[in-house]
């Protein structure tokens, strides 16, 4: 089994980044389940706005896009900006709407039988909103959600703090952690044995 995660911090690389942190982690997660798989930091890239699957001149996602389609997990990993996914997050979700018109021999979009996941960090409260609308454009799109599907961090209101900077994990985000890597890897595996039904 394979995995991608797209971490949506606003700063390229090699820029540190607490949403590429949180990713790494729940990757290494995936490895104790013999998923593998990689990160790619979504703004070193040149993604186009736009609903295609490939916008022309140069834009970097249609490379992008044949990882997501060979993972059978996909990770999103994003900042709360102003209570909200970054734009960067919000630049993923608008192209893989792309996916609802790409359909298989039997009408199906190709992330059916896929099985998608969230991570957020942040210094405000806003995990759960952000993971629901998320999670919501993930589904739309096709992607499956298995229960546990989103580990998070957050920070004291109106301090600096970012999850990098932290000595160690916090016990809660570390067992969050664990269970959405088993989770998604599960179901990832029974997607895989059973696709879903042709309508």
């Amino acid at each position: 089994m394979r995995a991608l995660a797209l971490a949506c911090s606003l700063n390229s690389s090699p820029a540190p980044s607490s949403s590429q942190h949180l990713a790494a982690q729940v990757m290494a997660q995936f490895a104790r389940h013999d998923v593998q798989g990689e990160i790619v930091r979504v703004a070193d890239h040149d993604v186009r706005p736009g609903i295609g699957v490939d916008m022309g001149d140069g834009d970097a996602w249609p490379a992008i896009r044949e990882k997501v389609m060979a993972a059978d997990i996909l990770l999103i990993a994003t900042p709360i900006w102003l209570g909200h996914p970054s734009s960067v997050c919000q630049r993923v979700l608008e192209r893989l709407n792309a996916e609802s018109s790409e359909t298989d021999d039997q009408g199906r979009p190709h992330t059916y039988g896929k099985v998608a996941a969230v991570a957020v960090v942040g210094n405000e409260d806003g995990a759960h909103k952000v993971s629901a609308d998320i999670f919501q454009g993930l589904n739309d799109v096709g992607f499956s959600l298995a229960p546990g599907a989103v580990t998070y961090w957050v920070g004291e209101a109106m301090q600096g703090t970012d999850y990098q900077d932290l000595d160690e994990t916090p016990e809660a985000v570390a067992t969050t952690t664990q269970a959405l890597a088993a989770n998604a890897t599960h179901l990832a595996r029974l997607l895989s044995d059973s696709s879903y039904p042709a309508a």
